[in-house]
């Protein structure tokens, strides 16, 4: 059985002519415990390297953005900056927010771009043939399918996190983005904050010594929000929290700490054990409302996902990772990023942002003189207009810039699609193994042996660099 499912995911991925993609429902990993999952497909061969894969370079990087909710608004702004680019195509089901959204090209001096709308607009956007790029800014679950579709007619791909909400569809984008010679990213924007940045420079230079252990979350307070009728379209998040239990959004924390590890490029992620405490929050939070509010009461005595939940990966090389995802409880938020090496640390939460070369924590004039010699040459290049252009204090369009650049200037991005299903992948483990009281859950090795030879992502702008930004008022 297992056998023909396989051959089945593979004949839909890729098989010959256009792809017909049935898009899930939401919650699907819920039965997680009942599920088996391939070490790898049945094949169990690369068919191309993705990894420091440079595909022919684009003097214009045409793009159709696809989700104009949340995140969507705020990468048409971001990318309405970076000359070379021709924001072709807009999409969404609602029209009202493609509208909204033309009026930021309006007021860019940029013509209007296409419009889709609609429950298939974003098919007929992938089968347009004026489009390099396709950048996928919509809920969870519908990443895999419209990223998968956009490779197979002919665009690369670049989707929000996580990329993908399975293993199965971690491996439809491996095979599809290897098949295609498409670049499939996901938009891991954290990877580009500022001291993010510099500890990845810093590892890189062996400042850290060997590094031995990491720690990433993502503790952010979204109670409220996910419980908005206004916020998340048809309480699409909420839905997702109501399903799944595990670590549901992983790669904001684990991001830059892969990169500083070199997972994928020397290292990989061995095996995981995760656990979630009870939910204390939000079926409290459902029943309050719905004593009030008869919408809430389809919420009520949902089996939620714990509250706080921490889950710890065991790479090939022994180094271990620690990551936490807690989206409901009152206090700060943070991402953590720790790293912990054989000479030394790093800490960005809680602020201020500290490093120790030693047992002491490093003097303030000391930090900057750390920061005047590891800012890596991409801050350096678009740092300060990024403040300016804005997007989580500037990375957002660091990210953007710096994607952009590697495709006009046919660069491998410093994100592929290996990325984007070993870090995508800690979600459906880690609700495997808090079903199964917490036992071992074996990872992946997406890239199918390549880790041990692939190169680490390159921090300087050799090749690049050239791409401009049109002026930014202060």
């Amino acid at each position: 059985m297992k056998s023909n499912r396989r051959n089945f995911l593979r004949n839909i991925t890729l098989g010959s002519g256009v792809l017909a993609v049935g898009l899930p429902s939401i919650g699907k990993s819920a039965n997680v415990a009942e599920e088996t999952f391939d070490a790898a497909p049945q094949n169990g061969k690369q068919q191309f390297n993705m990894s420091g894969y440079a595909a022919p370079k684009l003097d214009k990087v045409r793009i159709g953005i696809i989700g104009l909710g949340m995140r969507g608004p705020g990468a048409v702004q971001r990318m309405s900056y970076i000359e070379g680019v021709e924001i072709k195509a807009l999409c969404d089901k609602q029209a009202d927010r493609v509208a909204k959204a033309q009026k930021i090209l309006e007021k860019a001096g940029i013509p209007k771009a296409k419009e889709y709308t609609g429950e298939d607009g974003w098919k007929a956007l992938c089968e347009s043939n004026d489009i390099d790029l396709v950048y996928i800014c919509t809920p969870w679950h519908y990443h895999t399918p419209m990223a998968v579709y956009a490779m197979k007619n002919g665009k690369h791909a670049c989707t929000e996190v996580p990329a993908a909400v399975t293993i199965d569809e971690c491996w439809q984008l491996v095979e599809t983005s290897e098949k295609t010679k498409k670049h499939c990213m996901m938009l891991e924007n954290c990877c580009y904050d500022f001291f993010e940045q510099l500890t990845l420079n810093m590892a890189r230079n062996g400042m850290f010594g060997e590094l031995i252990h990491a720690e990433g979350a993502y503790l952010h307070n979204l109670l409220d929000l996910n419980f908005d009728k206004n916020g998340y379209a048809d309480m699409w998040r909420l839905k997702e929290n109501a399903t799944r239990n595990g670590n549901l959004y992983p790669t904001h924390g684990l991001g830059p700490i892969a990169q500083c590890m070199n997972i994928n490029r020397g290292d990989n992620f061995d095996h995981l054990v995760s656990m979630s405490s009870n939910d204390f929050l939000m079926g409290a939070e459902a029943k309050k409302r719905a004593a009030s509010d008869s919408f809430y009461n389809q919420f009520v005595g949902k089996p939620y996902r714990g509250d706080m939940n921490t889950t710890i990966i065991r790479t090939i090389n022994g180094k271990t990772i620690m990551l936490q995802h807690d989206v409901t409880s009152p206090r700060p938020y943070s991402r953590i990023h720790l790293l912990s090496g054989t000479k030394g640390m790093a800490s960005k939460w809680p602020s201020p942002e500290r490093i120790a070369l030693g047992e002491e924590w490093m003097k303030e004039s000391e930090l900057k003189d750390l920061y005047d010699k590891y800012t890596t040459p991409l801050v350096k290049h678009v740092g300060d207009i990024a403040k300016k252009v804005g997007g989580h204090g500037g990375m957002d369009f660091i990210m953007d810039w710096r994607t952009i650049d590697c495709l006009r200037n046919g660069l491998p991005l410093d994100q592929n699609v290996y990325d984007a299903a070993l870090w995508s992948c800690v979600s459906p483990l880690s609700e495997k193994s808090v079903a199964n009281r917490s036992k071992s859950v074996d990872v992946p090795d997406f890239t199918r042996g390549s880790y041990k030879t692939n190169k680490p992502v390159d921090l300087t702008l050799e090749g690049g660099g050239n791409t401009t930004v049109r002026s930014v008022k202060s």
